[in-house]
């Protein structure tokens, strides 16, 4: 029997039988978005999702703040003079308080108020807008780590994390009670029509995480508390976002209360799906696993066709199949994409 979009998506994330495990296509940047509506004769992305029988519907948050006008860039913390181009979000750049020590000083940066360049109206419309069948799921993010990051310029702020932990707690709090102000705005305005939350935060490079994990969970993990906790509020599923090899704080993830963790990053240290399945299965679920790094990238069709079947073999419920990265890069065939799905769609 054929499942909904819902009725496949909910059944895949609570370990129940499905006629095939949920997929998330992910966000195709524009160069990716113009070469993919190509191969697959459609004129838009919504005509895709139904082509490959997609189950989520990604619905990104209007925030008019220039120049970049996306809620992850909604902090101008770079120190101007160090950037290349003034509409980007920067890790590596120094930021606003490089040189605060004092828990104090948090209050000299200039903190937008979110209600002032959300849309609200412009929410509202676009989750009515989208065909109620799909899984409806609100591009979130609220990066307060990595924003926290930017704040004061990465190597700084791991620095301050370590010596100044006051300081960094003090930063990391004012940018989590924005993503709150923001969250309960966006979450207000498309109640009833919303079903998950993407959230997240990148801790981990390809060999391991970042920093110490008791960092994570003594600066960290409060903040990404809330943010879950009000997620739920509303009823809504919650899928954490981390690149990278995160093993270490799975079990951390789970107990905060996230329902999905994404992606599966296949080719990042002990990654990949046979070890997560053996440690986790049953646990929570994972979005992710075709590999987005190589597979999709220098693979053909029929290595991404034998890897969904692995998938689908390992995983047959617990896992929504999709790229291991959210977005889809120009540097993916769109021929391996429409592998990945046909090998997804296809009855074992």
């Amino acid at each position: 029997m054929k499942l909904t979009h819902k009725e496949r998506f909910y059944a895949t994330i609570s370990h129940q039988p499905v006629d095939r495990p949920a997929s998330w296509l992910g966000l195709p940047v524009p160069q990716a978005e113009k070469a993919l509506c190509s191969h697959f004769g459609v004129q838009s992305l919504d005509e895709l999702r139904i082509l490959i029988d997609d189950d989520i519907y990604p619905i990104e948050v209007p925030y008019h703040y220039p120049p970049s006008n996306h809620i992850a860039c909604a902090f101008k913390f770079a120190k101007m003079e160090h950037l290349d181009s003034p509409d980007e979000r920067t890790l590596t750049a120094p930021g606003f308080f490089q040189d605060y020590s004092d828990p104090s000083d948090v209050n000299k940066f200039d903190w937008p108020d979110p209600a002032k360049y959300l849309d609200c109206a412009e929410a509202l419309r676009r989750a009515k807008a989208v065909d109620p069948g799909y899984v409806k799921m609100g591009i979130m993010w609220s990066a307060h780590f990595q924003d926290a990051c930017s704040a004061f310029g990465m190597e700084t702020a791991l620095m301050s994390m370590l010596m100044n932990p006051e300081m960094f707690k003090a930063v990391i709090d004012r940018i989590t009670d924005f993503y709150l102000k923001a969250n309960e705005l966006f979450f207000e305005a498309t109640k009833g029509y919303l079903d998950a939350v993407l959230i997240g935060n990148d801790f981990g490079s390809q060999n391991g995480l970042m920093i110490d994990p008791d960092l994570l969970r003594s600066l960290v993990f409060p903040g990404t508390k809330k943010i879950i906790d009000q997620a739920k509020s509303y009823g809504l599923m919650v899928m954490h976002h981390s690149c990278g090899s995160i093993f270490p704080i799975i079990d951390d993830l789970i107990e905060l209360g996230v329902d999905i963790i994404h992606p599966i990053q296949a080719l990042a240290a002990n990654m990949d799906a046979p070890n997560l399945k053996q440690h986790f299965g049953g646990k929570t679920a994972f979005c992710g696993g075709v590999d987005a790094q190589y597979l999709l990238v220098n693979g053909d069709a029929e290595a991404v066709d034998r890897k969904v079947e692995e998938l689908k073999q390992l995983f047959p419920t617990g896992l929504i199949i999709s790229p291991s990265h959210e977005a889809i890069l120009p540097d993916i065939p769109p021929v391996n994409i429409q592998a990945m799905f046909n090998a997804l769609n296809r009855k074992s």
